[in-house]
């Protein structure tokens, strides 16, 4: 038996890839999704550079004010009143362009009242250093408190069954959760992943059709508090009709059930 190409893995990656794409600069219009999107190294990579080169670039500014203003000149001059005391160099503008975003405050190196460019630019860094704090550890944490490792405590049952219940032909499965936090507001739905052929002769590949698990009884919200069956009643509504057992066997389709709802922790 070969192993068929799923639409969906069994934990819920999904097997599509986008391919063509050429606007890619909507990606850029949301970056903050796109940051989030992103692999961990790629995350962490982000990370590290949105602080560094910030530092550096506020850093190279103090040194450069403090270049123009001839400071540097002036460094054994104690009558000479600085921008910034005790800065001698890139190496220390870049370590008090550090304190100052930082806000860590060491006391050696301190900014004068004599310099009103070095106070615009503190104000600019303070700014643009909240901002930066704000968007970046933002993103961190909705990277951290994603669903994806939560989901691993979710147990689907190894295989769907079709038997008789309560005198009515039932598409059945069992879901359950192991962790003692409970999901709260569950709803489960399925999808039938399955190519078609319309009436006029169109072929729709991968086409979707919801498979009733109670929607209209309520069923489908979940107390999830122990393991649950949940049933698709094979009516006349349903896709699974005018299907033989031996035709069921042979047909290529995916089944894709999707379980919502909200973490009671977080």
């Amino acid at each position: 038996t070969r192993k068929r190409q799923r639409y969906v893995e069994k934990d819920g990656k999904c097997n599509v890839q986008h391919g063509n794409v050429r606007e890619t600069y909507r990606y850029l219009t949301d970056i903050f999704t796109t940051l989030v999107d992103l692999k961990w190294r790629f995350s962490l990579l982000v990370f590290i550079l949105a602080y560094a080169v910030t530092w550096l670039f506020f850093g190279l500014i103090w040194w450069f004010i403090a270049y123009c203003r001839g400071d540097l000149d002036h460094l054994e001059d104690h009558a000479w009143t600085p921008c910034v005391n005790n800065l001698n160099g890139f190496v220390s503008a870049f370590l008090f362009s550090i304190e100052t975003e930082t806000t860590i405050g060491y006391g050696h190196r301190v900014i004068t009242d004599k310099c009103p460019e070095g106070i615009v630019l503190l104000l600019l860094q303070a700014i643009l250093g909240s901002m930066v704090n704000a968007f970046m550890v933002g993103c961190m944490f909705v990277k951290i408190s994603q669903p994806n490792k939560r989901a691993e405590t979710l147990v689907f049952s190894s295989h769907a069954v079709v038997s008789l219940r309560d005198d009515r032909l039932c598409l059945m499965f069992r879901v359950g959760d192991l962790r003692d936090s409970h999901i709260v507001e569950a709803s489960i739905r399925a999808k039938l992943i399955k190519s078609k052929q319309t009436q006029e002769g169109e072929f729709i590949p991968l086409d979707q059709t919801d498979l009733s698990v109670g929607f209209e009884t309520g069923d489908d919200r979940l107390f999830l508090v122990s393991p649950l069956i949940i049933s698709h009643e094979i009516d006349e509504r349903s896709p699974f009709w005018d299907v033989s057992r031996h035709q069921l066997e042979k047909d290529d389709f995916e089944i894709v059930v999707i379980l919502e709802g909200m973490v009671e922790a977080t």
